[in-house]
């Protein structure tokens, strides 16, 4: 498992974008980039040094502080699409290799070189912006409907990384809640929400009150749920 770049983007003013300019377009970087912690939501943006966020509302923080994508779930995508995607098409930080990202569990956390050390947090709800850049017809739903988003990943030890670096798995929760479990539930099947209480703390907080609030109406039993739109 590696990683095999390290992305980052600058503001550029688009069309198609609520604040008028976007980060998404992320390019592959040489030499090491600083992770760190950016700060609770709304304030702080990416967790990657000179990587740009222009929408704080729904991007970025704590929670969002890096997007990691596996360079094979690229390629899939390519065929689909008819059409090269270089690493950080999808506007993903880190491109890995040999890594398991939507089969990785809420809470589970990676080394990635010799300090960093990031946790699993969410899967990437695809929005506007998302869809715009990519230009696909149906975008958002096919997107959706793969289940395999990509993990967002908050900072616990910040350090330095670059392309090549080695990634290893240093905790793995004994709960069964994935990324692409957990994103399920919280686009297509919100009928497993309750399951993706399982994972505790470790989850978006987002996502957390979510499935409480489900909780709290619906219960935990495997009756008739409401139909997702």
């Amino acid at each position: 498992m590696k990683l095999l770049s390290v992305n980052v983007g600058r503001l550029k003013p688009v069309g198609y974008a609520d604040t008028g300019t976007t980060g998404i377009d992320k390019r592959p970087v040489e030499g090491a980039v600083r992770v760190s912690d950016p700060g609770r939501k709304g304030e702080g943006g990416s967790g990657l040094a000179g990587d740009a966020i222009s929408d704080l509302r729904h991007h970025g923080g704590t929670d969002q502080a890096v997007y990691a994508f596996a360079r094979e779930d690229l390629d899939v995508w390519e065929q689909e699409l008819g059409r090269p995607l270089a690493n950080g098409s999808f506007g993903e930080n880190l491109t890995t290799s040999g890594l398991d990202v939507n089969g990785a569990r809420i809470g589970e956390r990676w080394r990635i070189g010799r300090d960093l050390v990031l946790e699993v947090t969410s899967g990437r709800i695809p929005c506007r912006t998302f869809a715009s850049r990519l230009d696909a017809k149906g975008w958002v739903r096919r997107f959706t409907l793969a289940a395999a988003p990509g993990a967002y990943l908050r900072v616990i030890t910040p350090g330095e990384v670059r392309a090549g670096d080695p990634i290893e798995i240093v905790h793995r929760p004994e709960h069964e809640v994935t990324v692409s479990l957990a994103f399920r539930a919280e686009t297509t099947e919100r009928a497993l929400l309750p399951r993706v209480l399982a994972a505790g703390d470790a989850l978006h907080p987002e996502q957390l009150r979510a499935a409480r609030e489900y909780v709290a109406r619906y219960g935990t039993d495997d009756g008739e749920r409401p139909a997702v739109s």
